[in-house]
């Protein structure tokens, strides 16, 4: 794939990310690309824009890698992450290392890693569904409680059949990618990123037999919430959407896959994996 036209996406809230995108974006002019800048924020910008990208390159942290894939996967286009935040599970790239690599992705010296997402594809309540059109996550969604520290039940179906019900603080449904991300410290395990499973795993669960568990990509799971206080839909950490006692959500794998332009060896996620583990250990994260 011939890489000519490149967005870079800067997070709003850090001002070197956007010293660093124009400068990116004169380097890339130099070589004879194309490149456009813009915030990570301006999502309608961006929609409207990536019909006539080759790539998009995040200037930020894994947060913003997770609002570029949402917005760039179902339209097939690239993300080569540039780490400015504090782990970079996601990234490929430190800030010092992106003028280096540049003349390397234009030639072409790079290959696509794809990765599962998963979508919720309703929510229903009394046979009304609340959503307009699924809701794609590249980590996780997840159903639990809200503002309050109190438990929710979870009565979890997969493939329509009686799973169990969870006494919890909600359940994650996650991706391979999302495995080292809330569902680990949730307890659940780590898989490698370029697998087609799906991962369920209940938050801090009360006397329960059922923990996490891998799933087929062809599995359904319905997650039905009940409780007396207010719960909530939460799409990758970021986004959060009220639900009332009762509501049945809906989630599956997608038909859409998050691409990631990769310069490392193939087998540089358990390198990667080990670095950051031991990362987040030695400031008290794990």
């Amino acid at each position: 794939m011939e890489i000519k036209r490149i967005g870079i996406l800067h997070h709003p809230r850090l001002p070197e990310s956007l010293t660093l995108a124009q400068s990116v974006a004169d380097r890339l002019d130099a070589l004879g690309a194309a490149a456009w800048v813009t915030s990570i924020r301006d999502e309608e910008a961006i929609t409207r824009a990536l019909s006539e990208l080759d790539l998009v390159v995040t200037l930020g942290g894994d947060g913003t890698i997770l609002r570029a894939a949402r917005l760039a996967a179902p339209r097939g286009v690239p993300i080569l992450g540039v780490n400015m935040g504090q782990l970079g599970f996601l990234a490929e790239l430190q800030p010092g290392e992106v003028f280096t690599k540049l003349a390397a992705v234009l030639a072409g010296q790079y290959w696509l890693e794809h990765r599962l997402m998963v979508q919720v594809t309703s929510i229903h309540n009394d046979g009304h569904c609340k959503l307009a059109s699924p809701l794609l996550a590249l980590n996780d969604a997840v159903v639990g409680r809200g503002s309050l520290s109190r438990t929710v039940r979870v009565e979890t179906h997969i493939d329509a059949d009686y799973l169990t019900t969870y006494i919890a603080d909600g359940v994650i449904v996650a991706t391979p990618t999302g495995s080292t991300a809330y569902a680990l410290a949730a307890g659940g395990p780590i898989l490698q990123p370029e697998l087609q499973n799906l991962l369920l795993a209940p938050i801090a669960p009360h006397l329960t037999v059922v923990h996490s568990l891998v799933l087929l990509p062809t599995a359904v799971v319905e997650l039905k919430v009940t409780t007396d206080h207010p719960a909530s839909l939460t799409i990758d950490g970021q986004n959060d959407i009220p639900l009332d006692s009762g509501d049945v959500v809906t989630i599956t794998a997608s038909p859409h896959v998050s691409r990631f332009l990769r310069l490392q060896p193939k087998a540089y996620f358990y390198r990667t994996l080990l670095e950051r583990l031991s990362s987040r250990v030695a400031h008290g994260m794990l």
